[in-house]
């Protein structure tokens, strides 16, 4: 019986101090927000890592604005942005900038006569499409674009993102770059003054708003025309030449540019030079408050883990993964901060 008894006592124990253990052993949290391009591959890598490590990444699909600003105001952990901020503004608010993956932007279309066929469009129709400027999708100038497709006599709404946009960055930045009436009515940036069109939040609301409206188009990273089964738009390059958005194309538009860590990685890489250029393609990227350096180690930690382990995800989700060498410069670039 006393046996039994102390028995007992010295299990008593022994699950007392592994509960204490346990309610004294802290989860580990990060909290992000930002760009909305990179959502469903930041998502699934955190889902991911917390399998490996038990830390829970917690990133909100706010638009690259918000992460922006968030990050400005030191209330999350690491900020995400497809706009890349400038050397200059860099400094000025006393961050650290660099990419993760390469991604490309697709106009989308809802025309049920397509019946699965591509539109073709180029950088001058895109752009008098959301100046208003074109407002049926018979017009002649897309009709010389479109040969062998009977286009239908009906008005274009045009959607666009509503909320302060990364997305938006790389559109408009392509805009101005393809066409001088945009450039100079418009301009680019996360939120510039619409002509025409309804909005829509996110890269989310694009998708589905485009989905559910006949004779709309809309502008998404590519991941979630594919995951939403929407039909993009083959677009005529700078070289000439018709393109589709994939790997192949997305890579000869990045192979343009020069991530260069000494300017914290800033680059456009929009209406690249390549005759196999998709030319709405954009980097995203990250941004880590320098004066943080425990909580930037942790952030590190992840998207370290992600460039050594995350590849294939991203590809799976039609991300562009970055070269190794550039991984290379961005760990240097860690190094260089003591954040790695």
């Amino acid at each position: 019986m006393k046996r039994f008894v102390w028995f007992l006592v010295i299990m008593i124990a022994v699950f007392s101090l592994w509960s204490c253990s346990k309610k004294g052993k802290k989860e580990k949290f990060l909290n992000g927000a930002g760009a909305s391009f990179p959502y469903p591959l930041y998502a699934t890598w955190a889902n991911e890592y917390y399998k490996l490590t038990g830390v829970k990444i917690n990133y909100q699909s706010i638009g690259s604005g918000g992460g922006i600003q968030q990050i400005i105001k030191r209330t999350v952990d690491f900020g995400a942005s497809d706009r890349p901020l400038p050397p200059q503004e860099v400094e000025k608010y006393k961050l650290l900038q660099f990419p993760t993956v390469i991604g490309a932007i697709v106009p989308v279309v809802n025309i049920p006569e397509l019946k699965g066929k591509h539109l073709v469009l180029d950088g001058e129709t895109l752009c008098e499409i959301y100046l208003g400027k074109i407002k049926k999708w018979n017009d002649p100038k897309i009709a010389k674009l479109n040969p062998g497709i009977k286009l239908p006599d009906k008005k274009i709404t045009p959607v666009y993102r509503a909320d302060g946009s990364g997305t938006t960055a790389i559109f408009t930045h392509y805009l101005s770059q393809a066409c001088a009436e945009w450039k100079k009515e418009i301009g680019y940036g996360t939120a510039v003054h619409w002509k025409v069109g309804i909005g829509a939040k996110g890269n989310e609301g694009v998708s589905n708003y485009v989905k559910q409206t006949p004779y709309s188009i809309g502008y998404v990273e590519y991941a979630y025309a594919f995951q939403n089964h929407l039909n993009f738009v083959t677009m005529k390059n700078k070289a000439g030449k018709v393109v589709y958005p994939s790997e192949d194309s997305i890579k000869a538009a990045a192979r343009t540019g020069n991530l260069d860590p000494s300017k914290h990685f800033y680059v456009w890489l929009t209406d690249a030079p390549g005759k196999n250029a998709w030319p709405i393609v954009g980097a995203t990227y990250i941004l880590l408050a320098r004066e943080r350096k425990q909580v930037d180690k942790e952030v590190v930690k992840f998207f370290d883990w992600a460039y050594s382990h995350g590849d294939k995800i991203a590809e799976k989700l039609t991300y562009v993964p970055l070269p190794k060498e550039v991984k290379q410069k961005i760990r240097a670039y860690w190094k260089k901060y003591g954040i790695y």
